[in-house]
């Protein structure tokens, strides 16, 4: 192939990837905007507009070239995603914007990450003003949506202080998990550390992460939790991350923990150690069973 034939062929492919339709709301959520279900909410309130038009649905398919308009400004290019590990203060609400001017989470970024230098960013779900500890940060709505989503299968882990005693063979029942006031809790995971005090500390574990879940199930155990720090989401550890520090989590390592199939759909490259096993996988399928030869008769 001459090099005139190369690149034209290299223009058709370039040109194929940028012309990749995407659903209209999952482009808007790709931007870093906000949620796929956010998005439709916009769609459905007549505030995105496709070349020129103002839409009502969310049951179309959009390209690079289109021009999508939201709120007046145009759509930001969909850039690579990222995600980052941050240290949330206690006292800070987790939204962009609060009503009752109460400082936020976001009021807490470094200076390269605030607007206007990093216009686009959401938490990977919320916590409460006064829960500290790990939170995740993104540019990606569909991520987002995606680790919040408890079919995920990620444990979140916390370290409770509360107000009051316990013993281990309470915490131990939760493991088949509870129902407080027609609330059903899955299996949650929980160790006593230590009593301190008219306090105790603990550990716990859970999956599903409904909304003050933690402190419902305490005060059903007769705890008053008075301090709470989340330790992890999945595999990503608030470690010795400083009180409003923020680190970003390699693209590698986001890629070996999201596994092979999601790795390929955000776009995201694995480790070289997980791409070879991943390679060596494929391989082994490829190649059909060897056959094992008879073994050789004895002559009599």
């Amino acid at each position: 192939m001459n090099a005139k034939n190369q690149t034209n062929k290299s223009d058709k492919e370039n040109t194929s990837a940028n012309d990749s339709a995407m659903r209209i709301a999952k482009r808007i959520a790709r931007a870093g905007l906000c949620s796929r279900r956010e998005a439709e909410r916009f769609i459905a309130s007549g505030r995105v507009s496709v070349n020129g038009k103002t839409i009502d649905s969310p049951a179309l398919n959009v390209t690079e070239k289109d021009k999508i308009i939201v709120d007046g400004k145009a759509l930001p290019k969909v850039e690579p995603i990222k995600l980052w590990r941050f240290h949330k203060p206690k006292g800070v609400v987790t939204t962009n914007k609060d009503e009752q001017n109460r400082p936020t989470l976001f009021d807490k970024l470094p200076k390269d990450m605030s607007p206007p230098n990093m216009p686009h960013l959401m938490t990977v779900g919320r916590l409460d003003i006064n829960t500290e500890g790990l939170i995740l940060l993104t540019n990606d709505g569909e991520l987002a949506r995606h680790l919040e989503l408890p079919s995920t299968g990620w444990l979140r882990r916390y370290k409770v202080r509360a107000n009051g005693q316990i013993t281990q063979d309470k915490f131990d029942a939760l493991k088949k998990g509870i129902t407080i006031d027609g609330i059903k809790y899955g299996p949650i995971e929980a160790q006593l550390i230590k009593s301190q005090g008219a306090n105790c500390w603990f550990t716990m574990g859970l999956r599903e992460g409904k909304n003050r879940e933690i402190k419902r199930i305490a005060a059903h155990l007769g705890l008053n939790v008075n301090r709470l720090i989340r330790l992890s989401f999945g595999p990503f550890m608030l470690g010795d991350l400083k009180t409003a520090e923020c680190e970003l989590i390699k693209a590698h390592i986001l890629a070996d923990q999201l596994g092979p199939s999601l790795a390929e759909k955000f776009n995201l490259k694995p480790s070289s150690a997980q791409a070879k096993a991943k390679s060596k996988q494929q391989r082994g399928k490829s190649k059909p069973p060897r056959r094992r030869k008879p073994a050789p008769q004895r002559q009599k």
